[in-house]
């Protein structure tokens, strides 16, 4: 409805005033959001290797992928392991260094920033780091066990010991989460905790009873976010190890890029692309349908 007195001419000025005043980010988000998005659907179903033209293939490239692709089958295999093994590890361990940094500790601001600093570091900076910390030959761990003449460990050279050592740089790098869990437990009302002193519950009754249930909401958005990120988890794992040894590290995200940008088979890289955001939708929804058993949204007054 027309606001009294303006004229429909001036009203469709406005529109196109409006539009014109957001163009830049429409170009934008139409040229390098729903162009690769439409593209790579089109892609995947074709045979394109950037130099030639694509080549209409049908489904022909999903086909591969789900039943004549062993390499798919270890990808998955990997990317499964990561997603339900590294990603709740790494939002557990942010949770408990969180409760460690919220509670009245020495030096507690000092610590906080220790572990913050991480998160805001280049992955190829600590990356570098971690391949000085874990070489075999000259590595801080592994240098201080020979000095003790005792044997090294092949951190990222084993192919059982690589994607644990991955895991343990994961839990290093939580940072944000450990923030996103200290914001949520300044949300805890200390009348509770007060009201399970009288009533005689130790500490691990209170952590139980009342923490973890009121921190149920910013696990379920870490457990989310963390679960699509481990889906497409790339840098460390590629700056580390890329995809070795023996293809222990070679997750899906990985698998998609040799496809894509060393294999030059686009349309099967597009058709990988797809096949993983379908596979993020299903595992959000389930995730998100089984929140309702254990994600508390009640009133912390």
């Amino acid at each position: 409805m027309l606001q009294r007195g303006l004229h429909p001419s001036s009203e469709s000025r406005r529109v196109v005033q409006g539009l014109l005043f957001i163009s830049p980010w429409l170009i934008g988000f139409l040229i390098f959001a729903v162009y690769p998005i439409a593209a790579s659907a089109f892609y995947s179903f074709t045979q394109y290797d950037v130099l030639t033209s694509p080549k209409f293939v049908g489904f022909a490239n999903y086909a591969e992928l789900l039943t004549r692709d062993e390499t798919m089958r270890v990808v998955t295999q990997n990317t499964f392991w990561w997603v339900g093994i590294a990603v709740p590890l790494g939002v557990a361990v942010a949770f408990l260094l969180a409760n460690f940094l919220n509670a009245e500790i020495w030096g507690r601001s000092a610590f906080r920033a220790i572990f913050f600093i991480p998160s805001i570091i280049p992955a190829v900076v600590a990356t570098l780091v971690w391949q000085w910390v874990l070489n075999p030959q000259y590595g801080l761990i592994d240098g201080y066990l020979a000095s003790l003449g005792l044997r090294i460990i092949p951190f990222l050279g084993s192919p059982l010991l690589s994607k644990p050592t991955l895991t343990l740089v994961h839990c290093w790098a939580q940072g944000s989460a450990i923030v996103i869990f200290l914001a949520a437990l300044q949300d805890v009302p200390r009348t509770l905790y007060e009201a399970a002193l009288v009533d005689g519950a130790n500490a691990w009754h209170r952590f139980w009873r009342i923490t973890v249930p009121l921190c149920t909401p910013a696990m379920l958005f870490l457990l989310v976010t963390g679960l699509i990120g481990g889906f497409q988890n790339f840098t460390f794992p590629w700056l580390l190890t890329q995809g070795g040894p023996a293809r222990s590290t070679e997750f899906y995200s990985i698998y998609l890029y040799r496809n894509a940008f060393m294999y030059f088979k686009m349309g099967y890289a597009s058709a990988l692309a797809w096949l993983l955001f379908l596979l993020v939708v299903v595992v959000t929804v389930l995730v998100f349908r089984s929140s309702a058993r254990w994600a508390y949204y009640g009133s912390s007054e």
